[in-house]
């Protein structure tokens, strides 16, 4: 199976790296700047779980893509979705099964409208890493989890082939039955993390050691999942009571990846992981939403940020 990873950043690079390592057909769709790092200083990760290192690892340009691949990875930014989709488009073909590993549901509209939705998978990871300054990709603790499946539920012949692709290459893989509801529980932990971090701008240990901190965060956490409920996706028991106790654990070091970006300048998915949600929201909130505090808190960012750059 040819397998086509779109960028070679944080995470598409390092499950590119680790199928690479078990010898999957893999090859990194990379703009001419990543590309000549590559090619220079080879793809390196720095992992708990392991270290590792190709001096020339299996690149493309767009613009030299020339026949479909089988699979299509894609890990981008969401405010890189566009971008990334008119650079793999041409890898698409009639077959080609495209594997969005993207948080949130809106990236989903838009892979809809431009390829055939049959080909679209539903698809989330868990993974705390990063770039350094170096290019290196840096894997941040033990996490390193990707779940897979077919939109319409259940098994398929499909699934089952590129599950056996993507198994055994030191990550855990995952295949479920009911991927959108996957989907949709780790989006609801997901924006309650990041609303309640970057808006407090402190690990949740730290919040939980404010006044207010615990209430604040399961405040954040209950709106989230009655934004699920309101479209028929509400959280299970069992995924509610792990999310309140992560999100209740005393001296926990655990932030969102979009607080350190925020606090490095950087731009932030405050659309596509908060304002979509809240865009979904059905059932009128009784008294202040937090979360929609949080989403002000966000658009506030990246207003100064944008302003700043144009100065």
């Amino acid at each position: 199976m040819r397998i086509l990873v779109v960028g070679a950043g944080a995470i598409g690079g390092y499950f590119g790296a680790r199928l690479l390592d078990v010898g999957r057909d893999v090859t990194f769709l990379v703009r001419e700047r990543r590309a000549e790092r590559l090619r220079q200083c080879g793809l390196k990760v720095k992992s708990p779980e392991g270290d590792l290192a190709f001096a020339c690892p299996p690149i493309v340009l767009a613009k030299d893509i020339g026949q479909p691949f089988d699979l299509v990875l894609l890990s981008c930014k969401a405010y890189d979705l566009q971008g990334a989709i008119d650079s793999f488009a041409p890898a698409v073909g009639p077959d080609t099964a495209i594997l969005p590993l993207l948080n949130g549901m809106g990236h989903l509209d838009a892979l809809d409208a431009r390829f055939d939705p049959a080909n679209v998978l539903g698809g989330q990871c868990v993974i705390a890493a990063t770039l350094d300054a170096g290019g290196e990709i840096l894997h941040l603790n033990n996490m390193h989890s990707m779940t897979i499946g077919e939109r319409t539920g259940g098994r398929s012949v499909r699934i089952d082939a590129i599950a056996a692709q993507l198994g055994g290459a030191g990550f855990d893989l995952n295949v479920s039955e009911d991927i959108l509801q996957s989907m949709w529980d780790k989006w609801v932990f997901l924006a309650t993390l990041a609303t309640g971090t970057c808006l407090m701008r402190a690990p949740i240990g730290d919040i939980l050691a404010a006044p207010g901190g615990e209430a604040l965060l399961f405040q954040l956490f209950d709106e989230c999942r009655g934004i699920a409920a309101d479209n028929a996706h509400a959280p299970g028991e069992a995924v509610v009571a792990r999310a309140r106790a992560f999100l209740s654990e005393r001296g926990s070091s655990m932030t969102a990846s979009m607080l350190r970006d925020l606090e490095n300048g950087a731009p932030i998915e405050a659309d596509h992981i908060v304002g979509d949600l809240l865009a979904r929201r059905r059932a009128a909130v009784n008294g202040v939403s937090a979360l929609a505090v949080a989403y002000t808190h966000l658009k506030a960012y990246e207003a100064r940020r944008s302003r700043m750059a144009r100065a």
